[in-house]
Order: structure tokens, then sequence, then C-alpha cells
């Protein structure tokens, strides 16, 4: 299976170890205490605002966002992102945490051309993440979403981010490995889940990567995973066990997305 469904199995798949790293790639792929968290809560929220709003205003945006977090409240949110979920008039907070990344993928399903797909990613991120990495992180990991969908090579995905969005994708897992640890910046943890996907063989070896890391391993994974779903499509068992961890509502966003951008 292709779409949103790569970011959501990568959060569920990640949660065991997002407090718990662990520093290779031989794990257990499902836990039993897996769950989804905050990152495919507003993945959903952004993938409802995009099935709701024929204007793709930022109102109905936040109001989507805020309306679904909070029937989430323990999704496991930032401190300020927390405040921005109840404040009656929420604004952009200059983050640059890797928030904005983590939630962005439906966008590049939503989008029919990379221009509407990096300003869709920017008013996504914008919301909340209005500092400029913030924008970056998101707009880079859809922008290699939608080159994946649209079957870019790697080589081609990773000279285009390197090259627009001056990311250093060179460095290999091998080296980042050793002294990574739970970063929530957005320059310090797209990259990196970005090559977990350009390193990887398969949709599974991009999440294996990504939690091996020993860091943020729910949303590494969720960004690495978001784009090697595009690329790669997700294993029928990695699917089935994550979306059997969705309460019905959230099924339901997903189910309904999934109709409208795959047709399935």
């Amino acid at each position: 299976m292709k779409g949103i469904i790569g970011a959501i199995c990568g959060d569920i798949i990640g949660s065991s170890y997002e407090f718990h790293p662990v520093k290779t790639k031989d794990f257990d792929l499902f836990p039993s205490n897996s769950r989804f968290t905050d990152d495919t809560v507003m993945t959903l929220a952004v993938a409802n605002w995009l099935l709701l709003d024929l204007n793709l205003t930022k109102n109905v945006l936040i109001s989507q966002m805020q309306i679904l977090g909070s029937e989430y409240p323990r999704a496991g949110y930032g401190g300020r992102f927390s405040t921005w979920l109840t404040d009656e008039k929420p604004e952009a907070y200059n983050s640059w945490g890797n928030g904005s990344a983590m939630r962005v993928s439906p966008v590049a399903w939503y989008a029919s051309t990379l221009d509407d797909c990096i300003q869709l990613a920017k008013l996504s991120a914008e919301v909340t993440h209005n500092h400029p990495e913030g924008i970056k992180g998101a707009v880079s990991t859809a922008s290699a979403i939608f080159m994946a969908r649209n079957d870019y090579s790697k080589d081609e995905i990773k000279d285009y981010i390197e090259n627009n969005y001056g990311y250093d994708l060179s460095t290999a897992l091998e080296d980042i490995r050793p002294n990574y640890s739970f970063e929530v910046s957005c320059q310090k943890s797209v990259p990196q889940a970005l090559r977990c996907f350009l390193e990887a063989d398969s949709y599974e070896d991009t999440i294996r990567n990504a939690v091996s890391l020993g860091g943020d391993a729910d949303t590494q994974a969720a960004i690495a995973g978001s784009v090697a779903a595009a690329y790669y499509s997700v294993p029928s068992t990695i699917c089935q066990f994550c979306i059997s961890k969705l309460d019905p509502r959230l099924h339901q966003i997903f189910r309904e997305f999934n109709e409208k951008t795959l047709g399935d």
C-alpha cells in the first residue's frame, strides 16, 4: 500500500523506541505496546483538512488540527504545541521542530504538481512552525514524497533536496548512528530521516534504519517512512498490524483520504 500509511506505520513502529532507543536494525518490528502518537493524529488532521476544505485555508487547517488534537490529548504533543491546541486564538510560535515534517505527507498525495505540493507544505507548516527551518523541513519532506510517488530516482531526489534546501544527504548512517541522540529540530532530524530512505532497499529497511539511529524514533520513522511508502509501498503485514492500532475515528479519516487520493 502507498500513501500516508507510510508515515502512520513509521510512527506506530517507532513509538516503542522513542524513549527506549536502540542502535541496531535488529529489533522487534511489532511490539505489543506499539501505538499511534501525535505524529499520526496530526497527519490525519492535515488529511482531513484536505478532504473538507475546498479553499485550503489556514483557518480550517487550524480548526481541524485543534479538533482532532483535542480528541487525543495524551498522544504525546510537545509543550508549546499542547498550548497551541487549546488556544482560542492560536498563533504560530516560530518553531523549527520536526512536527512540521512528520505531519506533512498528505499534501504530497493531494497535490497535482510539485509547485502545488511545496505551497501546501509551506501552508501546513507555518500555522505553527513558521521558523524558516520548520518550513524547510516540511517542504523538503513533502517534495521528496511527491518526487518518489512520481517515479524520480533516489539520485534525483537527493540532488533536488540538497540543491534546493541545502541539506547534507551524503553522510552515511554508519557515521551518523554512533553519536546521534534524541533530536527534535528539523535541521538535525529531517536530513537524517531522508538518509534512512536513501540507504534502504525496502520500506521495512527504511524504518529499521530510522529507528536504529536511536533518536526521536517515531518521528524519524514517520518522516522516512512517508517517503519510502511512495517509493516502495508498505508491505501488507506491516499495514495490517498498524491499521489495527487505529481507532474508528482515525481509521475513517485514513480510509476516506485513501479513497480520494489513491482510489482505494
